[in-house]
């Protein structure tokens, strides 16, 4: 009888601990970085800037040389919003290294965003962190 209510103990723990760890895993999963402070050009991205960092969360494939390496950090990318809602003219301004730069460079071109306005373009930088 020992035994049987030794074992359901052990039982009971090892699901909760089971239990435990994936919904920690679901919770790191559903954590995105954003910048502390409000990005203008997020304002013509549909959806706003909670929704531009989801994409870019989706859309972020961490660099192999980065991950071995455990390069973190964060990269900003500039780029012109023009009249008509298309981008031009992108450049890394901030390199963490070990290929989070062209990473970085490849989301900003994969940005959408509605059209400003006639006469209003605009040069803006989009902050992207990399983190293990």
């Amino acid at each position: 009888m020992k035994s049987k209510i030794s074992f359901l103990f052990l039982l009971f723990a090892f699901v909760s601990f089971v239990a435990t760890a994936q919904s920690a895993d679901t919770a790191k999963e559903k954590e995105v970085w954003m910048p502390s402070k409000s990005i203008a050009v997020a304002e013509y991205y549909k959806g706003g800037q909670e929704a531009m960092y989801q994409f870019i969360d989706k859309q972020i494939k961490y660099p192999a040389l980065a991950r071995r390496n455990r390069v973190q950090g964060e990269c900003i990318v500039s780029f012109t919003l023009n009249e008509d809602g298309s981008t031009s003219g992108f450049k890394v301004l901030k390199n963490a290294g070990a290929g989070t730069g062209e990473e970085a460079l490849r989301i900003a071109k994969l940005l959408k965003f509605k059209a400003p306005g006639p006469g209003f373009g605009m040069v803006a930088s989009v902050p992207i962190m990399f983190k293990l």
